[in-house]
Formats: C-alpha cells, sequence, structure tokens
C-alpha cells in the first residue's frame, strides 16, 4: 500500500509518496496550476501511477496541503458575502483595534473589509456577557434582512451576534430563517467558527471563512472528481494551520483554519524528523522562492499563536506559531533612497523570477547572488533541468548594486547574502528569544529550496550550533503531510477569576467539551485506541489585556493550586516577570482532539551505482576567506556514516547545501546531513 502527500505551492506541486511495504520514498514535482490547483495534482498523480506501476487501489491515504484559501482573499476572489448582526455593531468590521502595524508609517491604509457596508445589516437581539436573554431576536427583520442579501445576490452569509459565545440560540434561529430564503448560500455562524471572545476578531475570521466557503468547496469538488477519476477510493485529508489533518466535511465547514495549510505541514515534518534523529528542540527554517518562514519546536513539539493576520485580515484560530518575513530566492535585492543596499520583501516571484532564470527578470535576487559566488551551479538547477545565465546575473549585479555603491561584484553579491541572512535571524529571535527560549539550545533544521543554502550562514549569525538538512528538503512539506495526525482544536470562552467556584465551572466545561471532541472523532472515523485530548486553559492575570496557555495533564477537581502555580511559571517564562498576589483569570478552555496516524519508517536507501563526488567549484565564502575550491556531492550518493569536512557543496533535486571551512558534516542512519557548526 502507498500513502501520497501532496503540497501546492505558488510555484511547483511538490509529491512524496511512501511505500508502506518497503519504507521506500520516492519525491516529485511538478509546476503548479494557479487557475486550478487540482490540475497539477491530477498530473502529478497520474505520473506517480504510471511512472511506478502503481495500481490506484492500492494508494491507502492522501494528504493535502494547499494556498487555496489564502490565495482567495490575498487576490480578492472569494464569496460575495453579506453580515447580519446585533443592531449597532455593523462597523465593528470596519472600526477593528486602535492598532497600526507600524506606527509611524502613515502611508499605511487598513484592508478593505471583505463586506461591504450596504452588505451589513443589523437585527433587534441582545445576548448578555453571561449567555442571559436582555432581548430577544427579531424573526421579522431576519427575514426582511434575508431578502435584501438575496436581493443583493451573495452567495455566502456571516451570522454574528453579541456575546453568542455564551448562548448561540439567536445564531442558530436566524441561520434556520437565512436557509429558507438562500437555500443556495453558504452559511457561516460565528458560535461554530469561532465560540470565542472579542468580537472583532470573531467577526473577522467567521467573514472570512464565508468568504472562502464557496470557492473552496467548489475546488474540493473538483480535486475529488480528478481522484476518483484516476481510480483512486483513498479519501483526502487536508492540513489545517494547527499541523493536523481534517477531513473534506470539515474543510467545508472551516475552510479558514487552513490559512497555513502548508507552512503548518513542514513544521510537523520537522518535528518528526527531529525526534527520530535525536533533536527534540528545533527552529525550523524554510525558505522558498518569496518567503522564509521560522517557527519554534520545544519538546518535540510546535509551539502555537491563537491569531495572527492573513493577507492582513485577523483570524484567530489555533494555529502553529509562524513566523513569515519577505526573504526568499526570489527577494529582489536594490539601492534604496537614502543609498543603501535594501533586501526584500519584494520578490520576482516565478515570473519573471531571478535574472539567470532568463524568464524576463531584470532585477538581481538572492538567488542571482548565490549563483555569482559559486554556492548554486552556474549552468542548471533542478538536477539540469533549469538552465541558468550565470552571465546575466553577474551583470545585473554589477551595474544595479556594486557599481552604484562603488564596491566590488563579490562584495555585493555577498552583502546581499549578509542582509538576507540578518533579516532571516531577527525572525529567529522573535520566534525564540522573545519567547524565553535560548537558540543556543535548538538545532536549527533547514528546508525549503532555499533553506540549506543558508542554513549555516545563519547558523552562525545567531549562535546555532548543529543543523540538520532532511532529504529532499525542498519537498518537506508534502513530506510533513505524511506525518500529520487528524486533529481539531476545540475552545469556550470563560472569563471568570480562578475561585473555587469558577474551577468547578471550568472542570465541567473542559469534560463538556471533550464529549464534544469525541463525537467529532467519531465522525473522523478514528479508532479509540488512536486518540488522544491534549487541554489547555488561556490564563493571565487580572487586568491583563492578552494571555498564556497553560498546559493541562488532566481534569483536576482539586487541581486549582497547581494550575495557577503552572500559569506563574509560563508567564515568567514568556514575559519574564510575575506579579505575586494577583488574581489569576481564567479566559478560554481548549481541547485539541488527536486521531493518531500510522506512520510507517522511512528507510534511507543511498544509490551504489556511480560516484558521490561530482566535481568541485570555486565558490566566495566572504571577504577573509574569499574564493576557495570546494568539492561538490551527489546527495543521493552519500553512504550512512559519510563524514565530509568542509568546504563541500551537497547537491540534490530539490535543494543545495553549503558547508563553509571549518565545518563538519555527517550522513546520519536516516539520511539526514548533520553539519556542525565550529565556534572560535
Amino acid at each position: 500500500m502507498y500513502r501520497i502527500g501532496f503540497d501546492v505551492g505558488g510555484t511547483f506541486t511538490d509529491f512524496t509518496l511512501l511505500d508502506e511495504t518497503t519504507g521506500g520514498v520516492e519525491y516529485f514535482k511538478v509546476p503548479s496550476t494557479p487557475w486550478d490547483p487540482s490540475e497539477a495534482i491530477e498530473t502529478g498523480l497520474s505520473r506517480l501511477i504510471e511512472d511506478l506501476s502503481i495500481d490506484p487501489k492500492d494508494i491507502s491515504h492522501l494528504g493535502h496541503g494547499t494556498t487555496v484559501a489564502t490565495n482567495l482573499v490575498i487576490e480578492r476572489k472569494g464569496a460575495v458575502t453579506g453580515l447580519i448582526t446585533t443592531k449597532g455593531f455593523r462597523d465593528v468590521l470596519e472600526i477593528g483595534r486602535q492598532t497600526r502595524p507600524h506606527l509611524y508609517n502613515y502611508t499605511i491604509r487598513r484592508p478593505v473589509p471583505l463586506v461591504p457596508r450596504e452588505l451589513r445589516l443589523e437585527v433587534s437581539e441582545r445576548v448578555l456577557a453571561d449567555g442571559s436573554i436582555l432581548l430577544p431576536l427579531n424573526e421579522a427583520e431576519v427575514e426582511t434582512a434575508a431578502r435584501r442579501l438575496a436581493a443583493a445576490g451573495v452567495t455566502a452569509v456571516v451570522i454574528c451576534f453579541l456575546h453568542s459565545y455564551r448562548n448561540a440560540d439567536h445564531e442558530h434561529r436566524a441561520g434556520e430563517i437565512l436557509r429558507r430564503f438562500l437555500p443556495d448560500a453558504y452559511i457561516s455562524l460565528s458560535s461554530d467558527v469561532l465560540p470565542e471572545f472579542r468580537e472583532f476578531e470573531r467577526m473577522s475570521t467567521s467573514v472570512l471563512n464565508a468568504y472562502m466557503g464557496p470557492r473552496m468547496g467548489a475546488y474540493l469538488e473538483r480535486l475529488l472528481g480528478r481522484v476518483r477519476d484516476l481510480g483512486i477510493t483513498a479519501e483526502v485529508d487536508t492540513v489545517h494551520s494547527n499541523g493536523g489533518l481534517m477531513s473534506v466535511s470539515t474543510v467545508r465547514e472551516v475552510p479558514v483554519r487552513t490559512c497555513l495549510s502548508g507552512p503548518a505541514a513542514g513544521v510537523i515534518g520537522a518535528a518528526e524528523i527531529g525526534a527520530v534523529a535525536g533533536f527534540e528542540n528545533l527552529v525550523t527554517f524554510d525558505v522558498g522562492g518569496t518567503s522564509t518562514d521560522v517557527s519554534v519546536i520545544v519538546g518535540g513539539r510546535p509551539l502555537f499563536a491563537s491569531d495572527r493576520l492573513v493577507a492582513d485580515y485577523p483570524v484567530k484560530t489555533p494555529m502553529i506559531d509562524i513566523h513569515v518575513i519577505g526573504a526568499g530566492g526570489g527577494s529582489i535585492a536594490e539601492i534604496d533612497d537614502a543609498g543603501g543596499l535594501k533586501v526584500g520583501p519584494r520578490s520576482a516571484g516565478a515570473d519573471p523570477g531571478p535574472v539567470a532564470y532568463a524568464k524576463g527578470g531584470q532585477k538581481p535576487t538572492i538567488t542571482d547572488a548565490n549563483i555569482v559566488l559559486g554556492r548554486l551551479d552556474q549552468t542548471a538547477l533542478l538536477d539540469g533541468r533549469l538552465p541558468v545565465d550565470a552571465g546575466a546575473a553577474r551583470a545585473a549585479i554589477q551595474q544595479q548594486i556594486a557599481d552604484p555603491l562603488g564596491i566590488s561584484l563579490e562584495e555585493a553579491a555577498h552583502g546581499i547574502l549578509r542582509i538576507a541572512s540578518a533579516n532571516m535571524n531577527r525572525a529567529i529571535q522573535s520566534v525564540s528569544t522573545e519567547k524565553g527560549y535560548d537558540v543556543r539550545d535548538f538545532a536549527l533544521i533547514a528546508y525549503g529550496g532555499a533553506g540549506p543554502l543558508h542554513a549555516t550562514d545563519l547558523a552562525s549569525e545567531s549562535g546555532i550550533d548543529t543543523i540538520i538538512i532532511p532529504l529532499e528538503p525542498g519537498t518537506l512539506c508534502a513530506r510533513g503531510i505524511l506525518l500529520s495526525d487528524i486533529t481539531m482544536d476545540f475552545v469556550r470562552s470563560e472569563l471568570s477569576i480562578a475561585t473555587e467556584e469558577a474551577w468547578e465551572r471550568t472542570c465541567n466545561t473542559l469534560e463538556e467539551m471533550q464529549a464534544q471532541a469525541a463525537a467529532w472523532l467519531d465522525r473522523e472515523g478514528v479508532r479509540e485506541q488512536d486518540r488522544d485530548l491534549r487541554l489547555a486553559i488561556d490564563a493571565r492575570y487580572d487586568g491583563q489585556n492578552y494571555e498564556v496557555s497553560v498546559p493541562l495533564d488532566v481534569i483536576d477537581r482539586k487541581g486549582l493550586a497547581h494550575f495557577i502555580e503552572t500559569f506563574y511559571a509560563k508567564h515568567f517564562q514568556e514575559y519574564g516577570y510575575d506579579v505575586a498576589g494577583r488574581d489569576t483569570e481564567i479566559v478560554n478552555c481548549r481541547i485539541k482532539a488527536v486521531g493518531q496516524i500510522r506512520k510507517c519508517e522511512q528507510i534511507y536507501l543511498p544509490q551504489t551505482e556511480g560516484d558521490s563526488l561530482k566535481g568541485s567549484r570555486s565558490v566566495y565564502f566572504g571577504k577573509d576567506a574569499g574564493w576557495v575550491e570546494s568539492k561538490i556531492y551527489r546527495r543521493n550518493h552519500l553512504a550512512v556514516g559519510t563524514v565530509l569536512q568542509g568546504p563541500v557543496i551537497v547537491e540534490e533535486m530539490s535543494s543545495t547545501t553549503i558547508v563553509h571551512p571549518h565545518q563538519t558534516m555527517t550522513v546520519d542512519q536516516t539520511g539526514n546531513l548533520i553539519v556542525t557548526v565550529a565556534r572560535p
């Protein structure tokens, strides 16, 4: 039987196939088809079936990473969406929070609301913060609103009433009425999408969910149709933002949870690979064509966040804490208005791409700098499938960077990499040091097409001693999908000072949520022996505005004192202080339902025919070392236990690894490259 994971990116759609019998793994890429991502998926699956002579019925699992939901928002191609809310609150979506992403940049404007004001309608009703009803729902007004939205041609509707996280009766009744008048519309209730306090974030998240819903559903239908046409009977599970898998039916209900689908799968894959390699504390470093994604794994588990921006719109849903910056292989280098060298966040993207790709790109990029310095092959990439023009890259950097700055070509190209490395290092500090972790206690796991290319520079910059380069790092997100479990997060707001009475109420809520999680696992078809429920409580000091997550091992009705003690420790770790004597406030109860997927051991089988040494070329390692003749090795020919002293270049289909002078590289039992960074 075979398990296949595929991750849809902007340039390529990556595939990883695992043979459950032999443990053998195949990696594969096809160009993405942005107009319909399912087209590239069908192409890749059909090629795998044909090239490996696979019976489609022997495919037992399909895992799917997608950027469809996010792209719908970025490109503003979602559904025509309406909103029904409590009278007096139609403009919450536009008012938002009194915060600015850049305090002194007055050119920044808020994004235009996805629901225009004329489609944001109010009805009379009022639920109080304790869940009691002050004013019953005016059903006649709901009917009038439904008629107006139907006449306006909306295909998706959000219902978001004040305090519905405490009492959802009004939202459910309004939904019933709406379905009579708009039977084909996508209806999104905020109490289903996010039963959590903070009205603006709940409304924004629910609007995004409805905005994505119809077109995400249509995409899934096309994908399932293409899969069935190939004769594959396995279900298609999709990775969502917390790194787990969920069924097609769940994705249809909450597509907003897939906003970090691909990057989350990469972090999950990194955690599994690191654990097998003996490293449970990791900084993940995923560098693609346009961005760098970094995250932290502590004790074998990723860190999580509860909110972030998606295309500048707030989304509040549990997700892996991934920090994204505009620094990738296609990031453009240019001289700014002050005469200084700037790298990113603008990107050449896939079209036209870097100058060296000879597809019309005119601006030098990080990839061009790596080619000029000999760190990338100066004739072709992707195992010879992508020819490059090194001369054009040299000319672009010389004319646009070196000459204006009055420096040599090498200094200009190396300066581009140094600035990129500094930007990447700041991203790593934001997810490690700023969270109370000493980055020197972590190993760096580098993946994505350009991650291994920059990892050794970055490790030296940040103080990390060990680097892990997994097999075919450019396809790790697809591989991570095969290592992901089925998961779903459940949340309910409590909002009460942590007294004995409140703790008893919190325990009751957690028990009710356990039943809800168990019912969801039943629906997903997860066996009892494969289930795990992970409990946590968001808490804060009385008077604070934001909270920290406190994990719970069990529901202990006598465990209030232990909970408060654990909260103090977590708060001190994250913020560096505690407040003795101040009350602790319980904010949200959370349960993560996990259905564990069987994970087969992936075996490293290096090729024995041919020489691992491919040749050598001169590589520039900075002003002190200059140009150094460096040996080039084929990754898939390196035997377990191989030890190489830098300078070394290791090439494979999806990436290139650079090992600097005075660094050592070893091939471990599972085929990972382990690079040790020597300190002065």
